[in-house]
């Protein structure tokens, strides 16, 4: 959530600043700023509300000057406003920030006691008025921001300006994300990669308690003490137009049709079929390592621990060991039994995520093992793990997850083959026939897609309730409940995802000619069973909408979305692409805020 981007060079900054917060909305955000600095005076510009709004304010009185910081926040201390909005501005010191400080209280009385005074209800403030405050004791910029960051405690992302020292600007990091953009005698920070793409693609990724000083075109990169710190660039291989609609109303729209290559580019190189094994190159875990395995954690927040859910069933069932899959933000509050032989398994599509960070943290401290599933390369859960497996979904930019969530349950399933190779519990001949199914996903994904003008008309008739119900069974269930979360995220009707087997444990009673219940009935053990609930439903006048592989279902539903077959482990791929298609359509119906719904933003850095 919030979003940093930095620049100093020889152009304006303002337009490339406010390009890269634009490139940065789908963050989540309330507020935004910009601050720049010419002839050695720093001016700033702020706006509550969309970046149109700051747009309105620039054209009216414009900015100049070659470095400049801006920012777009989402409101932790303080409520959304104008004052509230960053950049933050103290004496001659300008700062952005993403995070929260902790202890910002108690510095901000020792400071009001120094003679400070505050102009927001921000924690982010108080880092202004500490580096003016050790400023006026050291009259170094860099200095002063390494003695004012050591007396935070919190989390932070930053970039800070000095009046008095126009050629530098200062960046750090400690538990938020934060990279820097390598150009030709220009450089760029910001809090994500999109921000810069269209400058440059040569990317240098902060770890936590890295700084960097820019003087001019050059870089110093140091630690909080002052420690110098060799950091390579790494490429970046995406191209801007990735991050573009490509001529969808929506990005969401987007990124469900962008699926099948999606999950293709997740395959690409992965599947040895000769040998009937899986070829995960950033894995870094031995069969000998994988072998001695005595349990699993999967550790996920929303979207991610739906896939977690479903990641359990298949290596449950191929691999015979026992996995937990836990909620990030309550794994390391219940002091989890791990041990060597122990495995934690996080994934987050950003990399970013604070709870599932944390989470790593614990479980590496408990002497783990730990490997990430994630969409960002280098982001900060992958840099800390043993190993990683990237979805490659390319940027995802609406904040309800689509792209992202099927290629996470692709990579699972991929390590799950790798796993039961390694240990013995799959064949060489079962991984071909899994690799034979994995090739036809995205084709059937596609085929799916063709249900869109029918799933169109479906939300027409349903878009009026005011809740909705979702019932699946086994590695179905996962399904159900992604699918209540994407209808919540984006259209804000009440919904709820249950296993179809404790329907009649307390949902019946709500159910009546008012309530739409979404069923997934894919033909596996209990097909039959979940067929009684659609008929339960009927017979309780309440409307299914049924998601099938099945034929023969017509009088069981009141609308009903037939999908290609694919093995069983596969099938949550594909009934989740109506339910993201249904929820899609609904909230364009209402006329919600698709791709930023109200109160959620993409990456949340914050616990």
């Amino acid at each position: 959530m919030c979003g940093i981007v930095g620049y100093i060079g020889s152009q304006e900054a303002t337009p490339i600043v406010l390009d890269g917060l634009r490139r940065l909305e789908y963050r989540g955000y309330d507020s935004a700023g910009i601050a720049t600095l010419h002839d050695g005076k720093i001016e700033i510009r702020r706006a509550q509300g969309k970046l149109i709004n700051l747009e309105n304010l620039l054209r009216d009185r414009p900015l100049t000057g070659s470095r400049g910081i801006g920012h777009t926040r989402w409101a932790t201390h303080g409520r959304p406003s104008e004052t509230n909005a960053h950049p933050h501005k103290a004496g001659g010191i300008v700062v952005v920030h993403n995070g929260i400080i902790e202890n910002y209280l108690s510095l901000k009385e020792r400071l009001k006691g120094q003679g400070h005074s505050f102009s927001s209800e921000t924690d982010t403030e108080i880092i202004a008025h500490l580096v003016e405050e050790h400023y006026k004791s050291t009259g170094d910029f860099v200095t002063a921001v390494r003695q004012a960051l050591a007396e935070v405690r919190g989390a932070y992302a930053v970039a800070i300006l000095c009046e008095q020292e126009p050629d530098r600007m200062v960046a750090a990091k400690l538990g938020s994300p934060l990279v820097v953009g390598q150009g030709q005698g220009e450089n760029f920070v910001a809090s994500d990669i999109p921000a810069m793409l269209s400058h440059t693609r040569e990317m240098i990724f902060l770890e936590d308690g890295e700084m960097v000083v820019f003087t001019g075109a050059a870089m110093e990169f140091t630690d909080l003490a002052g420690k110098p710190l060799t950091k390579i660039a790494k490429t970046i291989t995406w191209s801007p137009l990735m991050a573009e609609k490509g001529g969808y109303k929506h990005f969401m729209l987007k990124e469900i049709h962008e699926q099948p290559r999606a999950i293709t580019d997740t395959l690409a190189g992965r599947l040895r079929e000769e040998e009937g094994d899986v070829y995960l190159e950033d894995l870094k875990l031995s069969d000998a390592d994988l072998s001695g395995l005595e349990k699993i954690f999967i550790i996920a927040c929303g979207t991610s621990w739906h896939a977690g859910l479903v990641g359990k069933f298949m290596i449950e069932k191929h691999c015979r060991i026992p996995v937990e899959v836990d909620i990030a933000s309550e794994f390391r509050y219940r002091d989890p039994i791990i041990g060597p032989n122990t495995l934690t398994v996080l994934i987050s599509q950003s990399g970013e995520t604070a709870d599932t960070l944390a989470a790593l943290r614990e479980a590496k401290g408990k002497g783990g093992r730990a490997v990430a599933v994630c969409n960002v390369v280098e982001s900060s859960i992958p840099r800390e793990c043993d190993g990683v497996i990237y979805t490659h979904a390319g940027p995802e930019i609406g904040v309800a997850s689509t792209k992202a969530f099927t290629t996470q349950l692709v990579a699972l399933f991929l390590f799950a083959l790798r796993l039961g190779r390694a240990r013995g519990t799959l064949t060489a001949e079962q991984v071909r026939e899994f690799a034979t199914a994995l090739a036809t996903l995205p084709r059937k994904v596609e085929e799916t897609l063709e249900l869109n003008e029918q799933i169109e008309a479906i939300a027409r008739d349903f878009m009026n309730a005011r809740d909705f119900l979702y019932l699946g069974r086994g590695n179905q269930y996962p399904a159900a409940l992604e699918g209540a979360l994407k209808l919540k995220e984006i259209s804000y009707i009440h919904a709820e995802g249950y296993p179809a087997g404790e329907m009649k444990h307390g949902p019946i009673a709500l159910i009546d000619e008012l309530m739409p219940v979404v069923v997934i009935a894919t033909e596996n053990d209990t097909f039959e069973k979940v067929v009684s609930n659609m008929e339960e439903v009927q017979a309780r006048a309440g409307r299914v909408i049924a998601v099938t592989d099945a034929e023969g279902l017509c009088d069981k539903a009141d609308a009903l979305l037939v999908i290609p077959r694919i093995v069983d482990d596969l099938m949550p791929v594909l009934t989740s692409v109506p339910l993201q298609l249904l929820a899609y359509h609904i909230a364009v119906l209402k006329g919600t805020d698709v791709d930023q719904p109200r109160n959620l933003a993409k990456s949340v850095t914050v616990e």
